[in-house]
């Protein structure tokens, strides 16, 4: 790993992610929050949270544009675009004209920018580290994403708190002008590209490869698992909906900032505890993991203090992340390599949906039913998938990755 951070390219281009992902955390924290003050609506932040994350159902169709385009310009002109685009906020709100409107607006735009930059960081690293540096490379990458979420996402809520989301804003498009400055100086060797393929090939056969994926999903145990992908990223987001709304009942912005931190944390720790358990059976780790998710999650709601709240809220989000993570895990090892592309399209198409869904759901379901409602539909949720995992005539069997029989399960 030491080997990588003397790579000049490398460190820029860590630094630089780092920093993208600071602001993005800061922009999501402000827009929700800021759309909740002025709307004192729920329905109106379960709305801006699926405008930032509808953005993410297209980050399939932007790889072959990043494959063709210079990726220092690309990575240059996003965050530049980003850093213009989120002053139109503090902008509206000192002319008191559109304030809503506004956000609402920014908040997708922003959104389909930013699902460039990821793509692009990732089609530069094979170009700039040795191969066998690629493991420690990603591995890098995805820690800098997770810790910078969970870092500022507590720090947003702080900063809220202090200085308001305005403010917020203005250090958001100060982040973004901070990494143009740093992937300005940035040199990342063209790609080698086939003379026999023609320009538009990748675009064009996206659908029909997209339809193979699918036709091959159908046939395996990858159905059942769409499932409790889909019913996690729904609790999830629907939870995330409500919370500046749970927030400002319980202590203002810094609960809002300290329960988004403690969720990404979850994840994140699930994530890095994965790979110690996957020997464990993944049945089990289904049924007991979401099911003392559960149990943690329902604490978490009704605990009133809120470091301890906040605890128990990384611990219900834990089973999601080691179970996200293992899944993925699991199709990368057993789908064929030529399908795989597609297959892990159509995964992260239909769980990029349900994410927007989750959200504008847990939006007006707390609006209409109630936020306790809502709060406490998540331990359901993760109960629900629990029993799944248990009672799933195929799930049930499933066992440890390195057990698995690929042509039992369809593969």
């Amino acid at each position: 790993m030491r080997e990588l951070f003397r790579n000049p390219t490398f460190r820029r281009l860590f630094f630089g992610r780092i920093v993208t992902n600071a602001g993005d955390s800061l922009y999501y924290i402000a827009a929700m929050w800021l759309v909740y003050s002025l709307t004192d609506s729920t329905f109106y932040t379960g709305l801006a949270g699926a405008l930032v994350l509808l953005p993410q159902t297209f980050q399939v169709l932007t790889g072959p544009l990043v494959d063709r385009w210079s990726l220092r310009r690309t990575l240059l002109g996003t965050q530049l675009v980003q850093c213009v685009l989120v002053l139109a906020v503090p902008l509206a709100v000192v002319t008191d004209r559109f304030v809503v409107p506004t956000v609402l607006l920014v908040i997708p735009i922003a959104g389909l920018v930013n699902e460039i930059v990821y793509p692009a960081e990732s089609a530069a690293l094979p170009r700039i580290v040795e191969t066998n540096e690629l493991v420690d490379a990603n591995s890098a990458f995805s820690f800098a994403y997770g810790g910078v979420d969970f870092l500022f996402n507590a720090v947003g809520g702080v900063l809220i708190a202090l200085v308001g989301p305005v403010w917020l804003y203005l250090i958001d498009s100060a982040t973004f002008a901070i990494a143009a400055l740093v992937f300005a100086d940035i040199r990342v060797p063209t790609a080698e590209r086939s003379n026999n393929e023609p320009s538009s090939s990748a675009v064009g056969d996206y659908a029909g490869k997209l339809r193979e994926g699918i036709r091959y999903i159908r046939a395996t145990v990858l159905v059942p698992i769409l499932v409790t992908f889909v019913l996690s990223g729904v609790a999830a987001y629907a939870t995330i909906a409500v919370l500046p709304a749970f927030g400002k009942a319980h202590g203002g912005a810094g609960t809002y900032g300290m329960f988004l931190a403690g969720l990404s944390a979850g994840r994140l720790v699930g994530a890095l505890a994965a790979p110690k358990l996957e020997r464990i059976p993944i049945h089990l780790l289904g049924a007991v993991g979401y099911g003392l998710g559960g149990v943690a999650w329902l604490a978490a709601v009704r605990v009133q203090w809120i470091p301890l709240s906040t605890v128990l809220v990384c611990l219900a989000f834990v089973p999601i992340g080691v179970m996200d993570t293992i899944l993925i895990a699991m199709i990368q090892s057993l789908v064929p390599d030529h399908l795989l592309g597609r297959v892990t399209a159509v995964v992260y198409s239909v769980t990029g949906i349900a994410k927007p869904v989750g959200s504008l759901l847990g939006g007006m379901l707390a609006a209409t039913i109630g936020l306790d409602f809502v709060m406490v539909g998540v331990t359901a949720g993760l109960f629900s998938m629990a029993i799944f995992w248990a009672a799933h005539p195929l799930l049930r069997r499933v066992p440890a990755i390195h057990e698995m029989d690929p042509d039992a399960y369809g593969f």
